[in-house]
């Protein structure tokens, strides 16, 4: 398996460092509102590769945070005039129920960013104590990233390109708090409190955390302090992921993260999404429109560092993709459940490994950095050929064979094949039986003209040697 690694800007073999277990990392959302469809890509793709990573066989420890003290959360608390602890759970109970319609399973751990403050105020003492960190006049705890030689790594920025540019800037604005910085890169590790803000004790001042400590902390009390993959947006390289780097390995003398993936951006009607542009969605905005299993299966439609155009025509493609693989796997079901006169075991004719070809390329695609647009087009290439190869003289051995093949698969990319139950109204029920009875008295010119009217109201039937059956257009 090889994976693109962001820290070498190249595809690498995937060499975990405890053989047959992945340490894996992934920064979570900042828990102040509905997350955003922007929110969901890195939160599906990564999911996807946990599973992949399972389905191969690895025990994956796979930790995914919630930022629950944030500027945000506290201007949304102070907005409300509620507790930032209250915002907090709110959203993330929110979250989770999103994650839950998307298919994306439970971390193995989702740790706060407020359960972790001990272990927070411990390594920012290490930092000043081993020199990369200082105190400011005021309390404020700065890491010195000039005392870090390897800083820009992960970014392939260059220091001294930053700060021409950085001089630029000052000339033409002024920039607050500069002043009690060695170096305008310097960045925030501890800050002090203000007026109405939730606060910590520590050595230095009443404050909290700045955002980047919070995730070299967390990764290493759930993981240890070297792991193997550290993921999220191609947004986060430059500065949290950067400063992470910088963090944790000044603070444990190791190596941080191994590999390094990084999802693209994801574009609304090929613009940047903005609640300014009014085209801003909510994973719950998506939901009121499309079964979000429709949405998991949009995002994975393309490779995950390929920027991802979202637009109604792209999901309403992505979803009649999807039931082309739903319609098959129910065709399936029906079989199974009303094929009692079927032969019960394979015939001679039937292949005891059908398939295995379209296995072969879905594990190829995955193996090449988690190419999940390739592995969706081996899905399509195996329902075309279960449409062709299960007949009315299949046996159920063959059928149940397929459908199993079929459901691992797709349960490695997240898809459940299991279609929703709907429900017919009164007067549609009435037409298919009618349509029966017609059948059945041979009156088959009734019987084509209820099929045509029932299709002009967008529910296709289909006779089967099992009976009829029916689906939504």
């Amino acid at each position: 398996m090889r994976v693109y690694n962001t820290l070498h800007a190249r595809k690498e073999d995937l060499v975990p460092l405890e053989e047959g277990k992945i340490k894996m990392y992934v920064c979570g959302p900042t828990v102040y509102n509905l997350i955003h469809i922007g929110n969901a890509r890195p939160m599906i793709v990564f999911d996807t590769f946990r599973r992949y990573l399972e389905y191969k066989g690895y025990d994956v420890n796979y930790v995914s945070n919630f930022t629950d003290v944030d500027d945000k959360i506290i201007k949304k608390a102070n907005e409300e005039g509620v507790s930032s602890e209250e915002i907090a759970k709110r959203y993330i109970e929110e979250c989770k129920k999103d994650m839950a319609g998307m298919n994306i399973k439970p971390a193995t751990t989702h740790p706060l960013a407020t359960e972790e403050i001990g272990g927070m105020i411990k390594m920012i003492q290490d930092l000043i104590d081993k020199g990369y960190a200082y105190v400011a006049e005021d309390g404020t705890v700065y890491y010195r990233v000039h005392a870090f030689k390897d800083y820009g790594k992960l970014s392939h920025k260059n220091l001294d390109d930053l700060e021409s540019g950085h001089r630029k800037e000052k000339e033409a604005i002024k920039v607050t708090g500069e002043e009690t910085k060695e170096s305008p890169f310097d960045f925030v590790l501890w800050k002090p409190k203000k007026e109405g803000e939730p606060y910590w004790e520590s050595p230095w001042c009443k404050g909290r955390p700045g955002w980047h400590i919070e995730c070299s902390v967390m990764s290493k009390h759930y993981l240890g302090e070297e792991i193997d993959i550290h993921a999220g947006g191609v947004d986060l390289i430059f500065p949290h992921h950067e400063n992470e780097i910088a963090q944790s390995e000044a603070a444990n003398g190791k190596p941080f993260a191994k590999y390094w993936m990084h999802n693209a951006f994801l574009n609304i009607n090929g613009e940047k999404m903005a609640k300014s542009a009014g085209n801003f969605f909510t994973v719950r905005d998506i939901a009121e429109k499309y079964d979000l299993q429709v949405l998991r299966f949009f995002m994975l439609s393309a490779h995950y560092r390929s920027p991802l155009n979202f637009s109604d025509e792209l999901m309403q493609a992505a979803k009649n993709g999807l039931d082309r693989i739903l319609n098959t796997a129910a065709n399936l079901d029906h079989i199974i459940a009303n094929g009692g006169s079927r032969p019960a075991d394979f015939t001679a004719d039937e292949d005891q490994d059908f398939g295995q070809e379209f296995v072969e390329k879905f594990e190829a695609a995955m193996d090449d950095d988690c190419n999940t647009a390739d592995a969706i087009s081996a899905i399509f290439e195996l329902v075309r050929a279960i449409n062709t190869a299960v007949n009315d003289n299949s046996s159920i051995a063959f059928v149940k064979f397929v459908k199993e093949r079929l459901t691992t698969l797709c349960d490695v990319l997240g898809i459940i094949l299991e279609k929703k139950e709907e429900s017919l109204d009164s007067e549609i029920e009435a037409l298919i039986e009618e349509r029966q009875a017609a059948r059945k008295a041979k009156n088959f010119a009734r019987a084509d003209e209820i099929r045509d009217q029932l299709l002009a109201m967008d529910i296709v039937l289909e006779d089967t040697r099992e009976g009829v059956k029916w689906h939504r257009k």
